[in-house]
């Protein structure tokens, strides 16, 4: 299973890594130590943490003011195998993404929970907000 560290672990979250650091030393979420003293958290649990993170919130009050990117990078946190379709979910900061793709598709890219992962976007429509 793959790990990621605190800064990875912040970025994929959506928030800096004072607050993932912060987050880590409140038991929020688990963390464990390398051989050369790094902190990494479990893909599998930094999945699951960041769905809650997104249902919650981060409890930063962050103001954007720039269109978001046609790529989310993100962890995958669900994968729903049918037998020819199947269905991937990631969490990319607190955007929920899901994308309805072949089952042979997710089993080339090796697809699987915890696993970090883009979801690109493309639309003829792209609405913009400005908070």
């Amino acid at each position: 299973m793959q790990s990621y560290t605190i800064g990875q672990a912040a970025r994929l979250l959506g928030v800096s890594p004072d607050t993932a650091r912060r987050w880590a030393d409140a038991g929020r979420v688990a963390t464990h130590r390398d051989e050369g003293g790094r902190r990494l958290v479990d893909g599998r649990d930094l999945a699951a943490f960041s769905v809650e993170v997104a249902q919650t919130g981060t409890g930063e009050e962050e103001v954007s003011y720039t269109s978001a990117r046609n790529a989310f990078p993100g962890i995958v946190t669900a994968v729903k195998l049918g037998d020819v379709a199947a269905q991937v979910e990631i969490q990319a900061g607190p955007h929920r993404l899901v994308s309805l793709l072949t089952r042979e598709a997710v089993e080339e890219l090796g697809l699987e929970v915890g696993m970090q992962a883009t979801a690109r976007v493309k639309s003829t429509s792209v609405h913009i907000d400005r908070t």
